[in-house]
């Protein structure tokens, strides 16, 4: 049973990146865990759970193209941002968890740093997100887009510390009772994601005609709860099933992926592009054209006045 502020039953668990650095002088090993493969060599941990996260940085790739892609949708700018967290989270996880980054190196503890902070801040841009539908500030202006970025990396910055502090025995933190770090991960961002999710019912209730919406969120929180549960509940069980070949943290790293894929789902069915100003959508000059020809079938009927002006300007 996890206890509150244990990381001791959560890393026996499943190999999490902070566990070599809490609960014990040599750090928390798990009972079960994705065997290695040397490659030119070099011992390369995780390595199923590797070509999740490469997939997983091109997937939020694409998505940021598309996302820029829309170029008068509301938000766009700052759902942006989340990706771009997401994408380093996910990078900094893969040199982590495969040992590129080694535990026992002096570099490790700043790179699991840099990974909290990340992951604290990535919850943080999202919440902010959350309120962004209110309009509380008009989106894309300087008050909104800076008030993310420098709240977020605000947060990065204290998580930073924290974790530092804690796994170097600082400014009173101990690694072997990391009580705000845990706090910090799975209260602080527990709350930060529920309040997202219920800013965004409230939001499609009160201002959408739509409910179809819903289902993107409901999906992406059914996503969310089996990573977590593949992650803290079934990892050993899957670990050992498997034969060692992957373990909790591959299942997990996918349902992570498409809750993400499922927040840009969201983000796209409740945003509307105004089509006067577009850049570039072919698929709408298409749409244009069908309907001349619904209404004109025969090209010598088009009101030719109406295009005049182009005609004598060329």
């Amino acid at each position: 049973m996890v206890q509150f502020g244990d990381f001791n039953r959560i890393c026996e668990m499943v190999a999490l990146t902070v566990c070599p650095l809490v609960g014990a002088e040599e750090g928390i090993e798990p009972t079960c865990y994705s065997r290695n493969v040397e490659v030119a060599g070099t011992l390369i941990f995780q390595p199923a759970t590797i070509i999740i996260h490469i997939i997983a940085l091109i997937m939020t790739f694409i998505m940021i193209y598309h996302i820029k892609s829309k170029y008068t949708a509301v938000g766009r700018k700052e759902i942006v941002m989340f990706f771009y967290l997401y994408m380093i989270v996910t990078f900094l996880e893969l040199l982590l968890v495969s040992g590129i980054v080694p535990t026992a190196s002096k570099i490790y503890p700043f790179f699991v740093a840099a990974h909290v902070g990340c992951i604290t801040a990535t919850f943080w841009c999202l919440l902010l997100n959350g309120f962004v539908g209110f309009q509380f500030a008009e989106d894309g202006t300087p008050l909104s887009l800076w008030s993310i970025r420098i709240s977020s990396f605000v947060v990065f910055g204290a998580v930073f510390f924290l974790s530092i502090a804690t796994f170097q025995k600082m400014a009173g933190f101990d690694p072997l009772r990391p009580v705000p770090l845990w706090i910090v991960l799975y209260v602080f961002n527990g709350a930060a994601l529920v309040i997202y999710v219920v800013l965004q019912i409230v939001l499609v209730y009160n201002t959408l005609d739509d409910r179809w919406p819903l289902g993107d969120i409901m999906f992406g929180i059914a996503f969310y709860i089996i990573g977590q549960a593949t992650l803290y509940v079934f990892s050993v069980r899957i670990c050992d099933t498997a034969k060692h070949y992957i373990d909790g943290l591959f299942f997990g790293t996918i349902c992570t992926l498409l809750a993400v894929m499922m927040v840009y789902k969201y983000w796209d069915s409740i945003t509307k592009e105004d089509l006067e100003f577009s850049v570039g959508s072919k698929q709408n000059v298409w749409e244009v054209k069908e309907l001349l020809e619904e209404e004109y079938p025969n090209p010598s009927y088009y009101p030719q006045h109406q295009y005049s002006g182009y005609n004598d300007g060329y």
